[in-house]
């Protein structure tokens, strides 16, 4: 029958509630004269016992102004209580007149005070049994989740407050690192030291931890992740402070950890002189804008008042969806989509002269190493050649700054793809030799999280349809960087450079690719199948190297490092070759590509990009396919 009465609409239960206070009062009355007469009835009361019925009549009009009957039951919190005490003490103040008007003096004063604590208990206490119904109702209709919070601060008691209100979670116990908290009990929630998780997970039957703890720092997160590996249960967290101060989320909101909490190092904060050195009130262009990085460098120049932004773009939807973006992002900044190629000279220089551009980030390349591999022909044309034709083009068009987005890749490079971006740098590098009027910065970095084609969104993938985890070496190591800091530190190498510049960003300790699959295995709450255990849930398969692929990536060719004043930017000494020399080479690989002759464009790269100690299998490839290169 309560559950039919929980269906009703909203106005018949609030009748429902009227209805149960108009009885709750006049026995609350009741209860106070008889408490207060010891138990006996004084029938000198007798003449006056309409007085028991007519309280509500008073006091329903006051419960509705005060807005008593527009709580919703479920969500009921400790202010009610306040509500109720003044509506009680009003209709209190009101019953002492009417007893004084009617002159009834057979009715004890003192039973007056006792009316009033009867009330505050009938009203107040109905509410709160009212509510604990609904909610365990709306929980048995709803089975929720059961989960331990890591993080009895205030973040977490938020949480907690929050979960419990909700459907989907069920919040069962505290984890939390200060011991001055242990064995504390918050709504009936205790806090156990992180120790006792295992034990505490087993008792509990609790099938997630939720991350409370929003403040600290990516190394702090990193530690409790390791620590909490191995217990195999999905781990979820709470968003950044940031993002809950500034509205964007709400404290119940809990994500899925990301391998940047996995990975990640505390982020130095960007310096402002230096992100808006080559940016404030000029107009700056982004080749590639489209692109994983291309993106991200647009979104972070239009937070620093350009003046206009050129986005270049070779394809259409890549070219159209950071537009949108950024017309939500920052509306006030013109934005001037082009659609054109690095290739084409003609098409940059008008572009350029047009909009006056005076900065230029040079993201446009084709990054991925197997698909570069297998198409070398189209990687040097667009990697290298189209790198020189964008600087050539800067140059004719008065470009103050040219900043190449360059890769660890290109570090004595056993691919196509890293040789065809070293021969970009060695491109500008000759070109500030030759006391060009613009400044040209290289910028080279390793793998950034998230980026497509890289491997954490395809583990994920994986992962969620069942496994196998599939990496090519089980020794492979990389370099990873998150994009939003990658872009930062670009920008701010790009206003260091003096020209000619080769910064290295600090990429911090290479991580195994296979510790890499284990850790986003076991975070999910599986475990990995192998040999010591065969009936775990996902495989990890290693599939041999692909076509000119590393172990490992460096940063630096030579020895030659040199400190900034970042601390995560540094300046490479590395050599570059003559002019002429460069020249001489650039125009037979320019032969040999326009013939698409790809053997001959190979062996050309590997004359010209001296460290390219290029894998037998990609020539001999390169070799088999010449002509359908």
């Amino acid at each position: 029958m309560l559950e039919k009465m929980l269906s009703f609409s909203r106005h018949h239960k609030m009748a429902l509630l009227m209805l149960l206070d108009a009885l709750l009062l006049p026995l609350a009355l009741w209860s106070a004269v008889v408490l207060r007469l010891g138990g006996n009835w004084d029938p000198k009361l007798n003449a006056w016992l309409w007085i028991f019925a007519v309280p509500p009549l008073w006091v329903l009009p006051i419960f509705i102004k005060l807005g008593l009957y527009r709580a919703v039951l479920k969500f009921l919190d400790d202010r009610i209580v306040y509500t109720v005490f003044v509506a009680v003490s009003l209709s209190v103040l009101v019953l002492m007149a009417v007893i004084l008007m009617a002159g009834i003096s057979a009715f004890p004063r003192t039973s007056i005070i006792i009316f009033w604590m009867f009330a505050m208990a009938y009203i107040g206490g109905s509410r709160f049994l009212l509510r604990g119904v609904v909610r365990r109702l709306d929980a048995r209709d709803a089975p929720r989740v059961p989960v331990v919070i890591y993080g009895a601060g205030r973040a977490g008691l938020q949480l907690m407050a929050a979960l419990q209100e909700g459907r989907e979670y069920r919040p069962l116990a505290f984890v939390d690192d200060n011991e001055q908290l242990w064995r504390r009990t918050f709504r009936g929630l205790s806090v156990h030291a992180p120790a006792s998780l295992p034990q505490l997970l087993a008792d509990t039957e609790a099938k997630a931890i939720l991350l409370a703890m929003p403040s600290v720092s990516r190394g702090r997160h990193r530690q409790i992740l390791e620590q909490l590996e191995n217990l195999h249960v999905p781990i979820k967290r709470l968003p950044g402070m940031a993002d809950l101060v500034s509205g964007e989320v709400r404290v119940e909101e809990l994500r899925e950890v990301e391998i940047e909490d996995v990975l990640g190092r505390d982020q130095v904060p960007p310096r402002a002189a230096l992100l808006a050195a080559n940016l404030r009130q000029r107009t700056v262009m982004v080749t590639g804008a489209g692109g994983s990085i291309g993106s991200e460098l647009c979104r972070q120049i239009v937070q620093h008042q350009p003046l206009r932004i050129v986005l270049f773009e070779l394809t259409e939807f890549a070219l159209y969806a950071i537009d949108q973006e950024l017309a939500r992002l920052a509306p006030q900044i013109e934005r001037v989509p082009v659609l054109g190629s690095v290739t084409d000279h003609a098409r940059l220089l008008s572009v350029m002269r047009a909009f006056a551009v005076e900065t230029v980030y040079h993201a446009a390349a084709y990054k991925h190493v197997p698909m570069v591999e297998h198409n070398p022909v189209a990687g040097i044309i667009n990697n290298a050649f189209g790198t020189d034709t964008c600087a050539q083009a800067a140059e004719d068009a008065g470009v103050a700054t040219f900043v190449l987005i360059s890769t660890d890749k290109a570090v004595r490079p056993t691919n196509v793809m890293g040789a065809t971006k070293r021969l970009a740098e060695l491109s500008l590098q000759a070109r500030h030799a030759a006391a060009s009027r613009t400044r040209f910065v290289m910028v080279r970095f390793g793998n950034v999280l998230g980026s497509s084609g890289s491997v954490v969104p395809l583990f994920k993938q994986q992962i969620a349809a069942g496994g196998p985890v599939t990496l090519t070496h089980p020794d492979i190591t990389r370099y990873f960087m998150t994009i939003p800091e990658a872009a930062q530190l670009v920008i701010q190498a790009g206003a260091m450079g003096e020209g000619g510049d080769v910064f290295v960003l600090d990429m911090g300790e290479p991580v195994r690719i296979i510790d890499l699959a284990r850790r986003m295995i076991h975070l999910s709450g599986l475990e990995v199948r192998d040999e010591a255990h065969p009936h775990g849930d996902i495989a990890i398969r290693c599939t041999g190297l692909r076509p000119g692929e590393k172990l490992y990536e460096e940063l630096l060719i030579g020895d030659g490092v040199l400190a900034t004043d970042h601390p995560r930017i540094l300046r490479a000494q590395e050599y570059h070759l003559p002019a002429a020399e460069l020249a001489q080479h650039m125009a037979a690989l320019r032969e040999a590509c326009a013939a698409l002759d790809a053997a001959r464009a190979f062996s050309l790269l590997q004359q010209v990009v001296h460290e390219f100690n290029a894998a037998p299998h990609s020539a001999d490839w390169v070799l088999c396919r010449n002509q359908t290169a």
